[in-house]
């Protein structure tokens, strides 16, 4: 199952509101949102519950408070959380006000995000 063309475009047109310096890179059945070169928020399906989802990089002082909002949980791939990463739910982030909530979230958090190391074309 594909991610929602109609919440990445909602997330696409906030991130350009904000005349972030973005591009969007396909990965793990999803859509992800890099800003100045690193991971700053995406869209994906939850395998489980069939859902769309969003996944937010918030960082490490924002990681605890998040999981207390409405629709929030860790973000876990390999049954270990990603600290400073979480899902969030469709009931986090229905409304413009919500969604914007998680983009200024992420986007807070952008300048002071680590850029992902590139791998070598050897290692692929």
């Amino acid at each position: 199952m594909a991610y929602d063309e109609y919440l990445a475009d909602r997330v696409r047109q906030q991130l350009t509101e904000r005349k972030a310096n973005l591009t969007e890179k396909k990965m793990m059945g999803g859509l992800l949102f890099m800003v100045n070169d690193k991971m700053c928020i995406g869209v994906d399906v939850d395998r489980t519950t069939k859902t769309d989802r969003l996944m937010v990089r918030v960082g490490p002082d924002y990681y605890e408070e998040a999981l207390e909002q409405k629709g929030v949980k860790n973000m876990d791939f390999t049954g270990k959380p990603m600290k400073g990463f979480v899902f969030v739910s469709p009931d986090g982030f229905d409304s413009d006000d919500e969604l914007s909530h998680w983009v200024d979230r992420a986007m807070a958090y952008n300048p002071f995000a680590k850029k992902s190391k590139r791998r070598s074309k050897r290692n692929r």
